[in-house]
């Protein structure tokens, strides 16, 4: 197999268990489904991230060998130290300051 083969194996594979984890999600009452938003959404960016990364050979191989490759994947991302909050606030505050800005112009236009 080529390394776009394994690749495009492994997205295969990760893909078809992210269907089965929604067909399941999709089963559950709208509490259990909003416990779950955070998860869904990871696990489509993982895959989504395979369709524009490409695995050495032998990384691709022993992610394809995994039963839950998908699953193995989130749970180390959850176990990780991300930036994300303070990105997420750095947005805020931007976004703040960009409404200081407007209504500060607004202010001025009406005088």
């Amino acid at each position: 197999m080529t390394n776009e083969q394994l690749n495009t194996a492994l997205y295969e594979k990760m893909f078809a268990e992210q269907e089965t984890w929604r067909t399941w999600l999709l089963s559950q009452p709208p509490e259990e489904i909003l416990k779950h938003t955070y998860e869904y959404t990871v696990r489509e960016d993982i895959v989504l991230s395979l369709e524009y990364h490409n695995l050495p050979d032998a990384q691709a191989k022993a992610l394809f060998r995994s039963p839950s490759p998908l699953a193995d994947v989130f749970k180390d991302w959850e176990e990780k130290e991300t930036g994300y909050m303070d990105d997420i606030w750095q947005t805020v505050e931007e976004r703040a300051k960009k409404e200081v800005q407007k209504q500060e112009k607004k202010r001025e236009k009406e005088r």
